[in-house]
């Protein structure tokens, strides 16, 4: 098997705590630096699966301006952010828009205005 290791700053909370994930293939055999439960948790999936929210824009026809900020309501698996950045570029929503409005889904998590238009 092939040993690899990872290093991360952790981002859960303002300490910022230098992290080692050290894996052994495909499994995790030691995280290092965390402070609290939930940085080893952010670790791990940072190896394992890591997410992003997604923020972009879209088109909008008969708003008061021709695109609309959005972002997901949830963190989405960095390996469908290209397939999910292609779907949105081809949308175009009707105005107008408002702050918090659900615009469509994308694989059951929703795209949200992030301002009006």
């Amino acid at each position: 098997m092939t040993s690899r290791v990872y290093l991360f700053t952790c981002i859960v909370c303002p300490l910022g705590c230098t992290l080692e994930v050290e894996m052994d293939g495909d499994k995790i055999k030691e995280v290092k630096g965390y402070t609290c439960p939930k940085g080893r948790e952010w670790a791990i999936e940072e190896v394992m699966n890591p997410k992003r929210v997604v923020m972009s824009v879209i088109k909008v026809r008969n708003g008061k301006l021709p695109t609309v900020s959005v972002k997901t309501a949830e963190p989405v698996p960095k390996a469908k952010i290209p397939e999910l950045m292609k779907f949105l570029a081809k949308l175009e929503v009707e105005g107008p828009i408002r702050v918090g409005q659900t615009i469509l889904e994308f694989e059951g998590i929703k795209i949200v205005a992030t301002r009006e238009t």
